[in-house]
Formats: structure tokens, C-alpha cells, sequence
């Protein structure tokens, strides 16, 4: 059974929201040696599309006569600075809202979870988007419980994924679902990638989150990052700042909304994912319990399953360089 997607492009949209999902449903195509999927492009009006890198794509339909083509398995709607003037219009929205009822999979890729949220179709849904404008998409529609970290979501058949190259993890995703891991994991292969990420993996590191925000933190976050393993209570940690625990706990809530120790907790759980990674032999799961203080093997396993989404040993299985 050939399934009909489209992806929904305007001007300014971020290229690689279009380029990425279309490139993954048009190589399962290829490697599955049979029409899986008819790809269509729609806009504004047929023709030339100008991204916001300066490259133009090719619209096969406009909008407005999405319609004809309904119902569709799947409909994702691109991101990029062009969406916010979109989500103003009126005319689209009521496109949009009139289509769904009649798509499958209704979907979007970064930033255009604004458009879909615009058109009162994510009311009710968990949905992510790119981390730098989940707090503006929370604050605009209430209604939506938004997943700042996830790297993509699916919600009362909503699917919303985080920036450009989520939206490959996302579309993975659904030729997995579509037609099973074999050949989600040879087109993977086949565009140079690791099996697609879990959609509950975080956006970014803890490197990068402390670097983002840390304030007057910094330099004790510089410290923890040298030496995650290190003996660090809530009094030795004060004892840097030169301030009371008390006052430490308050700093870390007012500038990274969490805790000493579960920042702590999260840093030595990324210590443990980096070390999964990479190849050679597989340090054991208790050696990596032990020397990063987060308990025994078992402690472990339950905290990396609940912060990644996934168990270490199937982490290790779909991202260890010694497994690519």
C-alpha cells in the first residue's frame, strides 16, 4: 500500500524541516524497492519556495487544493522564521483546520508545532518543538503541555519534533512504524546515521544546558563538569560558592529550575551515555554505577531508562560507535 504524505513548505521555512523528512520517506522508497510512499510538496502556490538558507524548493500544489488530495497519511508542517507570520493568517488555519479530520498523521517540525498550535490542533496534546522557543510556545497556548527536552513526540495522533534534524529522527520514526525497524535502520544506514534517536532523548547536553543559563553558577558547574564522580554534596558544592546550602538550592532553582542534586544526578547520567557510546569493550553497568556514585546497576538502569527514554543496553546497541 502506497501512503500519501505531504509536507506543507512557505517562504522563509527552515530548508532542512523539508528537505530532511522528504529525503527519509523518498529513501525507504528507494531501498524498499517499491512505491511506500507518494511525496507531495504543497505551499502557498505551486512553484518555486524560498527557505531561509536562500534555497528555493519546488511546490508541486498549492494549499488550497490540499484538499483534493485528502484523505493523506501524513501531514507535516515546516518550521523556520516564516511560521510565525503564518500562524497569523487566517485562511490557512481554517485549511488546516478543515484537512485534519481527514489526515492520519498530523505533524509538525520545529517551530511549525506554532502553526499547528495557531489552528487549535494541539489543544490537549504533549508536543515539543526546537528548546530555544519552547517557553514562547507554552506561554502562547496554554492548552498544550510543551516538552522543552524531547526530541520528538506523539500525542492523540499529533507528532511534533524538535529542530531540523528531529524532524529525520521523527520521520524514522514513522517508516519504523510503518514498516519495521529493518528498513527504518537501512535507510538510517543508507543517509550515513545512527538508528534514529528515541524521541525522549534530550535536545542537547548538560554541557551546553549550563552554558545556556548558569549565571553566578558557572564556576561551580565548571568544577562539577571536571569531575562529575567526584564526592559532591550540597554542603561541599555551598562551600564553592561561598554561600549556604539553603541559598545554593535557590540559586539552582531560580537559574536552571532544579536541584543540586538532580543537576548532579543529570550530569553523571550524560558521563554514563558518552561512555555507551563509545567503542572498545563495554564498561559494565555496575563499574559505571560505582565510579560515577549513582548507586548499583540497578539504580542506574532505572534513572537512564527515565531520563533518555531508553535502557543503557539498548542505548549502547543503537549509538556505540562500535555498533554503527
Amino acid at each position: 500500500m502506497t501512503r500519501s504524505i505531504a509536507l506543507l513548505a512557505f517562504h522563509d521555512c527552515q530548508l532542512l524541516d523539508v528537505s530532511g523528512p522528504w529525503q527519509v520517506f523518498a529513501t525507504a522508497n528507494e531501498l524498499g524497492g517499491e512505491a511506500l510512499y507518494h511525496l507531495t510538496l504543497a505551499a502557498e502556490a505551486p512553484g518555486s519556495v524560498m527557505t531561509n538558507g536562500g534555497l528555493g524548493v519546488h511546490a508541486d500544489i498549492a494549499v488550497e487544493t490540499l484538499a483534493d488530495r485528502l484523505p493523506l497519511d501524513t501531514l507535516l508542517v515546516a518550521g523556520g522564521r516564516g511560521v510565525m507570520e503564518k500562524r497569523l493568517d487566517p485562511l490557512l488555519l481554517a485549511r488546516l483546520q478543515d484537512a485534519a479530520p481527514r489526515v492520519r498523521r498530523l505533524g509538525s517540525i520545529c517551530t511549525g508545532a506554532f502553526l499547528l498550535a495557531a489552528a487549535g490542533l494541539l489543544d490537549g496534546c504533549r508536543v515539543t518543538t526546537h528548546w530555544r522557543h519552547a517557553e514562547a510556545l507554552a506561554r502562547a497556548h496554554p492548552a498544550l503541555s510543551v516538552e522543552a527536552d524531547a526530541l520528538y513526540l506523539e500525542s492523540r495522533g499529533r507528532y511534533t519534533s524538535a529542530g531540523v534534524t528531529a524532524g529525520i529522527d521523527l520521520a524514522l520514526s514513522l517508516v519504523e512504524a510503518d514498516h519495521g525497524a529493518a528498513l527504518a535502520g537501512q535507510v538510517a544506514r543508507e543517509l550515513v546515521m545512527f538508528l534514529h534517536r528515541p524521541g525522549g532523548q534530550s535536545q542537547f547536553s548538560e554541557t551546553l544546558r549550563h552554558q545556556q543559563s548558569a549565571g553566578p553558577l558557572r564556576r561551580l558547574l565548571d568544577s562539577l563538569h571536571a569531575d562529575p564522580g567526584g564526592a559532591h554534596t550540597l554542603e561541599s558544592m555551598a562551600d564553592v560558592m561561598a554561600v549556604s546550602p539553603r541559598h545554593l538550592t535557590r540559586l539552582f532553582a531560580r537559574h536552571l529550575n532544579t536541584t543540586p542534586h538532580r543537576y548532579l544526578t543529570r550530569l553523571r547520567l550524560e558521563q554514563v551515555r558518552l561512555a555507551l557510546s563509545r567503542s572498545g569493550p563495554p564498561s559494565s553497568q555496575e563499574r559505571l554505577a560505582n565510579g560515577l556514585r549513582l548507586g548499583g546497576a540497578e539504580q542506574l538502569r532505572r534513572q537512564f531508562q527515565r531520563h533518555y527514554g531508553v535502557s543503557p543496553s539498548v542505548y549502547r546497541a543503537r549509538f556505540s560507535s562500535s555498533h554503527a
